[in-house]
């Protein structure tokens, strides 16, 4: 009788760590401040709860196309709509972009604190992942060009980036894209591109409209407040969403989402008071944690990355002891290379003022302990 065998998934598989998701629950279970996600404190616009509470068609499939939705995303911003293609939040359409174009011996390269879904649809889909250095914690167009060869595939660049949030300015761009192989896709993941506030900033829809080789992604989990749903979108020159569309599911968004997807982006009104409100209190959380004495990252997304000392009582494992002691869930980022750091998002007025007495608490605890 021969050995029992296991079926064996193809090279690469195994080579990908699980993806593990910010905390959202206290080990007491108790009521928490979950700032370990990005999510938006204002929530959906309630014109988009009142279009999710009426689709009440559970029975009948969604539409496959998406059509209302890619309309109006397309009037949203002056775009093609056939050039729109919509899955399961962005991070299918990364995926769907790995599956079309990415096999064995072909390579693609993300920065070297980018996105972890990068990683795992490179590995995914039996291709070798590159990583570009960056510099002082932002993507460095030099580091990414000098890595790419006839291998390269594709460029997944999340910009503004995650978890630092550092971004490139559109001229960059424009030199990263010039620089590359016209065979090289680049994929720019603009995931938090509604809340940058910066005039050199493009999230990528002009490069879109003016090259055959460039990928805009968009999430409505952010700004929009609908991460519970799963639902974004890509815009892409013809031939790649003709590919996209060809390999997705047939039903990849569900009729719900659509609806309150649709509502979400029509109320501009909804989308300035999240974007004013995190204008005000990013600001307000980066002086007052450095002025606690500790380092933050300069960010323009709705997040900011909190630098610890690497001393005993001083760490970043330590400060975020102490804080989900108070029921308090930032995220830990040891997987994105930053061991010593706490990414916290931009909460409610009162979920950012506890969370800085939290950690004004936490550092004056060890300095009154030496």
């Amino acid at each position: 009788m021969s050995e029992k065998t296991t079926p064996t998934p193809r090279p690469g598989i195994l080579d990908i760590t699980p993806y593990v998701p910010g905390k959202s629950k206290a080990a007491s279970g108790s009521p928490v401040i979950k700032l370990s996600s990005n999510e938006t404190p204002l929530g959906p616009s309630p014109k988009a709860l009142a279009a999710y509470s009426a689709a009440s068609t559970l029975e009948r499939y969604p539409d496959g196309q998406a059509t209302e939705l890619r309309q109006a995303i397309a009037d949203a911003y002056g775009l093609n709509p056939e050039r729109i293609v919509c899955g399961a939040g962005s991070d299918e359409v990364l995926n769907l972009l790995a599956q079309g174009y990415l096999g064995e011996g072909d390579e693609a390269i993300y920065t070297e604190h980018g996105f972890l879904v990068y990683r795992t649809a490179i590995l995914a889909n039996g291709a070798t992942p590159v990583i570009a250095p960056e510099a002082d914690n932002c993507a460095d167009v030099d580091a990414i060009l000098n890595l790419a060869s006839v291998k390269t595939k594709i460029v997944f660049l999340a910009n503004p980036n995650n978890p630092t949030g550092t971004y490139l300015p559109f001229d960059e761009l424009q030199r990263l894209r010039a620089g590359l192989p016209d065979h090289v896709i680049l994929v720019l993941d603009a995931a938090y591109a509604e809340y940058v506030k910066r005039n050199d900033y493009e999230a990528g829809l002009e490069l879109v409209a003016t090259t055959a080789n460039t990928v805009m992604t968009r999430t409505f989990s952010k700004v929009y407040g609908l991460a519970a749903l799963r639902i974004g979108w890509c815009y892409a020159p013809a031939a790649i969403a003709d590919v996209l569309n060809r390999i997705r599911g047939p039903f990849n968004v569900s009729t719900p989402a659509i609806a309150a997807a649709v509502a979400a982006i029509k109320d501009g009104t909804h989308m300035d008071k999240a974007v004013a409100h995190n204008d005000k209190w990013l600001a307000w959380l980066m002086e007052k944690i450095e002025a606690i004495g500790l380092e933050v990252t300069p960010s323009v997304a709705n997040f900011i990355l909190i630098h610890f000392p690497d001393t005993k009582g001083l760490t970043a494992a330590d400060a975020d002891a102490a804080l989900c002691a108070k029921g308090i869930l930032l995220r830990r980022v040891d997987g994105y290379g930053f061991p010593n750091a706490l990414r916290m998002t931009v909460g409610s007025e009162d979920e950012n003022r506890q969370t800085v007495t939290a950690l004004q608490a936490f550092m004056d605890s060890d300095r009154s302990a030496s």
